[in-house]
């Protein structure tokens, strides 16, 4: 396998065995107990930060009529211009995490320095709900925010949708269904270590099983979780896993990052490559000896301080478009 940098090896040392253990379809809800525990929901008082920022919970009818979506919606306090949103998607295996529990170090890392707003959602997990449940939540947030822009303080000229891992397949996941539908126009696609393809047959899925934090074991478990029946069918929508999506033409400007050493480093590096084969735009970084989440492992590591500035720098050159 690709070496692994050294201070991402030091972390995961740190960590323990827990950092590597696979996720199986047993011990699913065990795991899900132990992130909801290790990842609490901070109060809206916490993420104002003393009054930093203006936050505010927004809900909004789901497509299927099955009650609503909810939407934290963040922005620096005294902000009176519109700003540029950056709508984003929590990781997670799309069977975790939360949409409050990301906000503050989106605020610190990029919606002070870049004067942004940003809207993270809420949207439902697998196994309880299947595809499409996820990103057609995720698609009614961005037609409501995009409605009502004027009276959210944001400028639906400048609004970039991203995530991470999970929450990276549904970013561009929401940016094949908004360009299907005719939805909101967006400026560009932010996708962090995105999932993308249910099939798990790239050679990095099979060189980094049993060796990453998220291995081919573990997005099998995630992926079966999502689609059930549906797992590896033929035929599956784009929209569950982009990487199975044959047009990516007419999509907005993608930046696409992956570690050499992460079980999707295949398969982002294909979907970044498709961009440009359907004569689209799309920057490509993948971290040398990166394993998957090595942000969040290692928030100190030089690697991730590259990577930090690697986004921004797209990021504000996007916005400034």
């Amino acid at each position: 396998m690709p070496p692994l940098d050294p201070q991402l090896r030091a972390a995961l040392a740190a960590a323990g065995g827990r950092a590597r253990e696979a996720l199986t379809p047993e011990g699913l809800t065990a795991w899900q107990e132990r992130d909801a525990a290790a990842r609490p929901r901070p109060s809206l008082d916490r993420l104002r930060d003393g009054g930093r920022f203006a936050v505010e919970e927004l809900r909004v009818p789901r497509a299927d009529g099955e009650g609503e979506v909810t939407l934290v919606s963040a922005r620096p306090a005294g902000a009176g211009e519109e700003l540029p949103l950056l709508y984003y998607l929590h990781g997670g295996g799309m069977v975790t995490g939360n949409a409050w529990s990301v906000l503050p170090r989106l605020l610190r890392g990029w919606a002070l320095p870049l004067g942004l707003a940003v809207v993270s959602v809420e949207y439902r997990l697998a196994p309880g709900t299947r595809f499409p449940g996820a990103v057609e939540d995720c698609y009614a947030g961005l037609v409501r925010v995009a409605d009502q822009a004027g009276a959210l303080g944001v400028d639906p000229r400048r609004v970039v949708i991203g995530g991470k891992s999970a929450g990276g397949g549904l970013a561009a996941a929401l940016a094949l269904l908004a360009r299907d539908r005719g939805g909101p126009t967006t400026i560009g696609q932010l996708l962090l270590s995105p999932m993308l393809d249910d099939r798990g047959d790239t050679f990095s899925s099979h060189q980094l099983a049993g060796h990453d934090t998220w291995d081919r074991t573990s997005n099998a478990t995630a992926w079966q979780a999502l689609l059930g029946d549906r797992y590896g069918a033929a035929d599956l929508s784009p929209y569950a896993a982009p990487a199975r999506a044959t047009d990516l033409s007419g999509l907005p400007p993608a930046y696409v990052d992956v570690g050499s050493a992460e079980t999707f480093r295949d398969e982002a590096v294909g979907y970044a490559d498709a961009i440009w084969r359907a004569g689209g735009e799309a920057e490509l970084h993948v971290w040398p000896g990166a394993c998957h989440g090595f942000d969040t492992l290692a928030p100190q590591a030089a690697l991730t301080g590259d990577a930090h500035e690697a986004r921004t720098r797209w990021l504000r050159r996007v916005l400034r478009r």
